[in-house]
């Protein structure tokens, strides 16, 4: 069995070892020879120990980094700077995908990319998660705008307690925020989010919108 023929049998761009192997049963003597052999081919993509995808020759629409992502570390969903720059709130294109987990922190380096995950608390984990399907790549959670804003402020421990003033200055220096864009964020869940983090700058983000509604 060829790969034109195996890739009829998959149902996702990516898939595990036992999907391979459900596959290539009774057709080959040795399926982890076929398989290594496929890889060394470039046929099939090696992502981490278990899980592989079609090489890019053999793919019929790219590959979805944000699904991937979901899959290499589960629990987990796209968040911080690389759901930020996919809502367009800041101007870099990020290359390296990362994402929130609620187990430690891990990296992975694939031939599609490099995947990072920082832990959550369990309390904020999964408050403003979104849930998007495809019928290519299945589900896939990603943070709302919301919560990829919290999550990177959260993580940034160097920056300590802002006020109001400081917190709009380092969204708009430092992270280089669109402000325009900010403004239109729910000030009501990012307080949720704010109360589940017990963080008092998030707290401050949630006030620096409804002040700006006030004055609209």
């Amino acid at each position: 069995m060829n790969i034109i023929e195996i890739r009829k049998h998959l149902p996702l761009a990516f898939f595990n070892h036992e999907t391979i192997e459900s596959i290539l049963d009774g057709e080959v003597s040795n399926i982890n020879a076929k398989i290594a052999y496929m890889v060394n081919k470039g046929e099939l993509i090696r992502l981490k120990k278990g899980l592989y995808a079609l090489g890019k020759e053999y793919q019929n629409t790219a590959i979805d980094t944000i699904s991937l992502a979901n899959v290499l570390y589960s629990p987990s969903y796209v968040s911080f700077d690389y759901a930020l720059s996919y809502y367009g709130m800041i101007p870099e294109r990020v290359h390296e995908i990362t994402s929130a987990t609620m187990r430690m922190k891990k990296e992975f380096d694939t031939p599609l990319g490099r995947f990072t995950y920082k832990p959550v608390p369990l309390q904020a984990y999964a408050l403003g998660v979104d849930w998007l399907y495809d019928d290519i790549n299945g589900g896939k959670l990603i943070a709302t705008p919301e919560k990829a804003l919290c999550d990177k402020i959260r993580s940034d421990r160097g920056i300590g307690r802002l006020s109001q003033q400081k917190l709009r200055e380092y969204l708009e220096f430092d992270l280089r925020i669109d402000m325009d864009l900010f403004y239109t964020l729910d000030a009501t869940l990012i307080l949720s989010i704010a109360t589940a983090y017990r963080s008092a700058n998030l707290k401050n983000l949630s006030k620096l919108i409804e002040k700006r509604k006030q004055h609209a």
